[in-house]
C-alpha cells in the first residue's frame, strides 16, 4: 500500500513539474519569398487540439505551451512546417510554396489542381476582395478585376448583374455557369459575400470542356469558407452606410419647359398653353429619390482539429434603394462540417440558406417624363396632383406610384442549397468521392392595386377629385424550382519517377424542374373595395366568379460521363485532356440526338525549368501554353423541351353543330436538332520576373459558336422550323499584370491591371437575309450581335433650298429644322435602304486596375474600371404620342437658320425626327473609380488587454465618380443576348459610402 501511495505522489509531482514547465510562445508567419505576412495561417501544438491563427499582420500567440512541444504551421498553398519549441518564447516562421501544397490552390471542375499544372486561363479572386464591399451579390464586386469578364451592374438592391465572359456567344443566352461548392447553378443570389473563400473564373476550353453543355459561356466556381486547423474562432463584421444618385439626368425646369413648349406649340400651329393652373416648378427626381441606407452584419464561428472542421456563418442585411420605399432584407446561413474518420475515410456536408424580403421596385421613367409645371401635392385636398392634360393619359404623377402604391407588392424568396459527400482513399493512389447536392427555391408574392384618387387643378368650381383607378384587384403567385445533382468521381494520382499523372473519371446526373401558379381577383363594380391591408392581399377574399388563374411547369434531366487526365513530365511539359458525354431529356430519343460529346486538349511548356534557363536571373518563371476544345450550350431561349413544341389552337373544324379546335405544333422540329457547340482555342504566356515581384499573363482567344438553335421562318404559309442554323465568332486578347513589393519593414504596395479586347461577329443566321429585330437592336450575318441599325444624320435642314438640293426623303415630309439623313446607297433618295449600322453595344475593350499601399497598420486601396469603343442608344422620351419633359440639351434646338445643326426643331408631328438614327446614339465609353478603401488594423499587442485577436476598421466609397459622355444615369446597360446597351431611363448606379468593422475574438 505504501508503495502505491509513493508511486501516486511521484506521478503527481512529475505532472505538476510538467504543468509548471509551460511557456507563452509568440511569433510571425511570413512568405519565404517576399516576406509578406500570411494571414489566417494555422499554428497548432502537435498532438493536441490547441492552436491559433495568425492575425492580419501574420502574428500569433500561444499560451500554456509545453517547453518541449512541436508547433505545426499550415497555410493553403504552402508546405506545412514543424518547428520544435525548445523552450523558446519567440518563434518566427517562414513558409515556402511547394508543388504538393499548390495542388489545393486552384479549384477546377470536379476537383483541384496545381496552378503550375494548368494549361489554360483560370483567374482567382480571393474572398477578402468581396467580403467588405457593399453589395448583396458577390459577382457585382469583381467588376473590372478579371480579364475577359465584362460585368454590367444594376443599381437595384439584390439585382443580378449581367455577366459575359469573352463576349456574347449565342443569340439564346449570355450568363455563365456558377458552381457553388460543387452544385451547378444559374445564379448566386443566395450567397453572403462574407462566406466566400475564393472564386475561380474558368475561361479556356481545357478547363471548361469538363462541364459539357453548361460550359460554353464560361464558369465561375465559388468555394465557401471552411474552418482551418487551430483554436475556436469567432468573427464579427458589420458595415453601415448610405447610397446616393450622383449622376442625374439634366431636365428642364418650369421656366425652360414653358419656353420650349410654347415654341413647340407655335411650330405646330397651336395657341400657347394656359399655365394659370400650373404654376409649379418641380424636380421630380428630387421627389422620388432618397438617400438609401444599408447595413450588413455577419458573424462566423469556426473550430477545427485534426479530425473535424466546422464552420457556421450567419448574416443579416438590409439595403434601401435610391427610390423611396424600396428595401431589401436578407438573412443568410452557411453551415459546413467535415469529419475525418481516418486517413482513408472522410465525410462532410455543407448548407447555404437564405430568406429574402424583396423590394417593391420602382422605375425612374415617370420622373424623367413628367412636366415640371405640376405641383406634387395639394395641401387643401390632401391629394397628390394629376399632371397637365397634354400628358395626363400617358404619364402619372410619379409620386402616385411611389407613395400611393407603396408596400402593395410583397415578395419573399426562400433558398436552400446544400450537399453531403463521402470520400474514401484506397490502394494508395485512388480516391472515390460520392456527393449528393440539391438546390430548392421557393418564391411567393402578393400584390394589391388600390383605388387611386388625385387632385386635378383643371377642374374649377366643382369637385376636383378624380378617380384614376376605380376598382381594386389582388394578385397572388408562387413558384418552386428544384435542382438535384449526384456526382460519382474516381481519382487516381501517382508519380512515376519524373512523370506525374492525375486521372479523373466520373458519372453525374442533374435534374431540374420548375412549377408556378398564379391567380387574381378583380373587384366587380357591385362589390366593396378590397382593403389596403396586407392581411387581405389574397385571392380567396372575393367571389370565385371573379378570379382568374394560370400555371406553368417543366422538368428536365441530364446524365453525363466525364473524364480528365493531367500529366506533366519533370514539371515542365504539361498535358491536359478532358471529355464529357451529355445526355438530355430535352431531345427525342427517336431523333438520335439525345447524347453529345464535348472534349478539349491543352498543353504547356514551363520554359523556366529548362537547363538553359538556370543561369539567367531575369525570368523567375516562364510558361507557354495553349488549348483547343469543343464546348456545349444547352440554352435555347427559354424552352425546356426544344424537340417537343407546344401544341397551339391554329385551326378548327365544324362537325354538325360542334366546332372542334385543331391543335398543331408551334413549329416544325429538325430531326437532327442538338445542343449548340462552341469550338474554342487560345494561346498565351505566363511569366514572373524581378524576384517574382512582377507577373504577367497574355492570351489570345478565339471562339466560334456553331449549330445555334434558331427558329427559321416558314415559307408560303408553312410553319416555322427549329433547327441548328447559325454561327457567332468572338476573338480577342487578354492581358493581366501585377507588381508587388515592400519598402523597408513598414511600407508595402501593389499595382495590378487587366485589359481585354472583344471582337464579335455573326457569321451566319438561319436563311440568307434572316434578321432578329428588336428596335433599335438588330442581329444578322456580317455584323456584331445586337448592333444598332438606323439612319445616319447629316445635320439639320436649314432652308427649303437645301431640302430641294438634297436627296428626296420618301419616308416623311421634311421641312427646315428636320434631321437630314445620309443617302447611304447613293441612289438619290432617302428610304429604308439607307439604314445601316449606327452603333455597336459591344465594347472594343474593357479594362481594370487596382492600387494598394500599406504602412504599418494602415492600408489604402483603389479600384478602377472602364470600357471603350461601344455605343449606347438613348431611348427614353422618344415618343410622338405624348408631350414629355425636355432634356436640357433640347435648349440648343433649331429655331431658325444657323441656330443648330444637330438638335432638330421642336415639333412632335415631325415623325422624321423620331426615327432610329445616330441622333440617339451616345458614346458608351467610360472610366469609373470603382472602389476606394482606407483601413486600419490595430496592433495585436494592444488588443490582448481586451481579449481580441484582430480588429480592423475601414471606410469605403463605391462608384464615387464616373467619367462618361452619356446623358442617362449610368453608361452601362445589360439586357438579353440580342438586345443590350439600350438606355430606357434605366435605374441609376448609385455612389455608396460605408464604414465597417471586422473583429476576431
Amino acid at each position: 500500500m505504501k508503495k502505491i501511495v509513493l508511486l501516486f505522489f511521484c506521478l503527481l509531482t512529475i505532472q505538476l513539474l510538467h504543468a509548471q514547465n509551460t511557456i507563452t510562445v509568440q511569433g510571425k508567419v511570413t512568405d519565404a519569398t517576399n516576406g509578406q505576412p500570411l494571414i489566417g495561417a494555422g499554428v497548432l501544438i502537435k498532438g493536441t487540439g490547441q492552436g491559433a491563427q495568425t492575425n492580419l499582420e501574420g502574428n500569433y500567440t500561444l499560451t500554456n505551451v509545453p517547453s518541449d512541444a512541436v508547433l505545426v504551421i499550415n497555410y493553403i498553398g504552402y508546405e506545412p512546417k514543424e518547428v520544435p519549441v525548445n523552450n523558446q518564447t519567440t518563434l518566427n516562421v517562414q513558409l515556402g510554396a511547394s508543388a504538393a501544397a499548390l495542388e489545393e490552390v486552384v479549384v477546377i471542375g470536379y476537383g483541384t489542381a496545381s496552378r503550375r499544372d494548368l494549361t489554360g486561363s483560370i483567374s482567382t479572386v480571393r474572398g477578402s476582395e468581396v467580403a467588405d464591399r457593399p453589395s448583396t451579390n458577390p459577382i457585382a464586386s469583381i467588376q473590372g478585376k478579371v480579364a475577359g469578364v465584362q460585368i454590367v451592374n444594376n443599381g437595384r438592391p439584390g439585382e443580378q448583374p449581367d455577366v459575359r465572359i469573352r463576349g456574347t456567344n449565342s443569340i439564346n443566352s449570355v450568363q455563365p455557369l456558377y458552381v457553388v461548392d460543387g452544385i451547378l447553378n444559374d445564379n448566386i443570389n443566395f450567397l453572403n459575400p462574407a462566406d466566400i473563400e475564393s472564386m475561380e473564373v474558368l475561361k479556356d476550353p481545357s478547363s471548361l470542356a469538363i462541364f459539357g453543355v453548361r460550359g460554353a459561356n464560361g464558369v465561375i466556381i465559388i468555394t465557401t469558407k471552411r474552418a482551418k486547423e487551430g483554436q475556436l474562432q469567432v468573427n464579427f463584421n458589420s458595415t453601415i452606410g448610405f447610397k446616393n444618385v450622383v449622376d442625374r439626368i439634366s431636365l428642364t425646369n418650369a421656366a425652360q419647359f414653358q419656353e420650349l413648349y410654347n415654341e413647340q406649340l407655335m411650330n405646330q400651329g397651336s395657341a400657347p398653353y394656359n399655365y394659370s393652373n400650373w404654376q409649379g416648378d418641380t424636380d421630380w427626381q428630387d421627389q422620388i429619390f432618397q438617400r438609401g441606407v444599408l447595413n450588413y452584419n455577419n458573424v462566423s464561428i469556426t473550430g477545427a482539429t485534426e479530425k473535424n472542421r466546422f464552420y457556421m456563418g450567419l448574416g443579416y442585411m438590409t439595403e434601401e434603394g435610391v427610390i423611396k420605399h424600396e428595401k431589401l432584407e436578407k438573412i443568410t446561413l452557411n453551415l459546413n462540417d467535415e469529419l475525418k474518420v481516418s486517413d482513408a475515410l472522410k465525410f462532410g456536408f455543407s448548407l447555404n440558406g437564405s430568406k429574402s424580403k424583396l423590394p417593391q421596385t420602382r422605375d425612374v421613367g415617370g420622373a424623367i417624363l413628367a412636366a415640371p409645371i405640376a405641383e406634387p401635392y395639394n395641401e387643401e385636398w390632401g391629394l397628390y396632383s394629376t399632371l397637365p392634360d397634354f400628358q395626363r393619359a400617358q404619364v402619372w404623377n410619379p409620386l402616385v406610384d411611389v407613395e400611393l402604391r407603396k408596400n402593395t407588392n410583397l415578395r419573399n424568396e426562400y433558398r436552400l442549397v446544400g450537399n453531403i459527400f463521402g470520400e474514401v482513399n484506397f490502394l494508395k493512389n485512388f480516391n472515390f468521392r460520392a456527393a449528393f447536392l440539391a438546390d430548392y427555391g421557393f418564391n411567393q408574392g402578393r400584390s394589391y392595386s388600390p383605388l387611386i384618387r388625385v387632385y386635378n387643378p383643371d377642374i374649377v368650381n366643382a369637385d376636383p377629385v378624380e378617380l384614376l383607378v376605380q376598382s381594386t384587384s389582388v394578385n397572388q403567385n408562387q413558384n418552386i424550382y428544384t435542382k438535384i445533382q449526384s456526382d460519382y468521381l474516381l481519382t487516381y494520382k501517382n508519380t512515376f519517377g519524373e512523370h506525374n499523372l492525375t486521372l479523373l473519371g466520373g458519372f453525374t446526373t442533374y435534374y431540374n424542374s420548375y412549377e408556378s401558379i398564379n391567380a387574381a381577383y378583380n373587384q366587380p363594380p357591385t362589390s366593396d373595395p378590397v382593403p389596403n391591408d396586407p392581411r387581405f392581399f389574397y385571392v380567396g377574399i372575393g367571389d370565385a366568379a371573379n378570379r382568374t388563374a394560370g400555371s406553368d411547369q417543366w422538368e428536365r434531366v441530364t446524365a453525363s460521363y466525364l473524364f480528365r487526365a493531367l500529366y506533366n513530365y519533370q514539371n515542365k511539359y504539361l498535358l491536359n485532356t478532358s471529355f464529357r458525354r451529355d445526355g438530355s431529356s430535352g431531345f427525342r430519343v427517336d431523333f438520335g440526338q439525345t447524347w453529345q460529346n464535348f472534349f478539349a486538349v491543352g498543353g504547356a511548356w514551363v520554359v523556366s525549368e529548362e537547363s538553359f534557363m538556370r543561369n539567367q536571373t531575369f525570368l523567375d518563371y516562364l510558361k507557354v501554353k495553349g488549348s483547343w476544345g469543343v464546348l456545349g450550350n444547352q440554352n435555347t431561349g427559354g424552352s425546356a423541351y426544344p424537340a417537343y413544341p407546344v401544341l397551339t389552337n391554329a385551326n378548327s373544324g365544324v362537325f354538325g353543330n360542334n366546332v372542334i379546335p385543331a391543335l398543331e405544333p408551334e413549329y416544325i422540329v429538325d430531326p437532327n436538332l442538338r445542343w449548340e457547340s462552341v469550338r474554342s482555342w487560345e494561346a498565351g504566356v505566363e511569366l514572373a520576373t524581378l524576384a517574382n515581384r512582377l507577373s504577367f499573363e497574355g492570351v489570345y482567344y478565339d471562339k466560334r459558336t456553331d449549330d445555334i438553335i434558331t427558329q427559321v421562318p416558314g415559307i408560303s404559309g408553312t410553319k416555322p422550323g427549329l433547327r441548328n442554323q447559325g454561327s457567332v465568332a468572338n476573338h480577342g486578347i487578354e492581358l493581366a499584370a501585377s507588381w508587388n513589393d515592400k519598402i523597408g519593414n513598414d511600407w508595402s504596395y501593389s499595382i495590378s491591371g487587366n485589359l481585354t479586347t472583344i471582337n464579335n461577329n455573326v457569321l451566319s443566321l438561319a436563311n440568307t437575309g434572316y434578321r432578329i429585330v428588336q428596335d433599335p437592336s438588330r442581329t444578322e450575318a456580317g455584323y456584331p450581335i445586337g448592333y444598332f441599325y438606323g439612319y445616319i444624320s447629316d445635320g439639320i435642314y436649314q432652308t427649303n433650298e437645301e431640302i430641294i438640293q438634297s436627296p428626296v426623303n420618301t419616308l416623311h415630309e421634311v421641312k427646315p429644322g428636320d434631321i437630314k439623313y445620309r443617302d447611304v446607297n447613293g441612289d438619290g433618295i432617302i428610304d429604308e435602304n439607307d439604314r445601316t449600322m449606327i452603333g455597336n453595344p459591344t465594347p472594343d475593350f474593357t479594362y481594370g486596375a487596382s492600387v494598394s499601399i500599406g504602412y504599418k497598420g494602415f492600408d489604402l486601396s483603389a479600384d478602377f474600371m472602364g470600357v471603350y469603343g461601344n455605343e449606347i442608344f438613348r431611348n427614353f422620351g422618344r415618343s410622338t404620342f405624348a408631350q414629355f419633359n425636355y432634356p436640357t440639351y433640347r435648349m440648343d434646338r433649331w429655331n431658325g437658320i444657323g441656330t443648330s445643326n444637330w438638335e432638330p426643331i421642336l415639333h412632335t408631328g415631325r415623325a422624321n425626327n423620331y426615327m432610329v438614327s445616330n441622333y440617339y446614339i451616345e458614346d458608351g465609353s467610360f472610366f469609373r473609380i470603382r472602389n476606394l478603401q482606407l483601413g486600419y488594423n490595430f496592433n495585436a499587442d494592444l488588443l490582448k488587454a481586451i481579449r481580441l485577436k484582430t480588429l480592423r476598421v475601414y471606410l469605403n466609397a463605391q462608384n464615387p465618380l464616373t467619367f462618361k459622355r452619356t446623358t442617362g444615369y449610368t453608361p452601362e446597360f445589360g439586357g438579353s443576348a440580342t438586345s443590350f446597351g439600350v438606355d430606357n431611363g434605366s435605374y441609376p448606379i448609385p455612389a455608396i459610402y460605408t464604414a465597417g468593422i471586422n473583429v476576431n475574438f
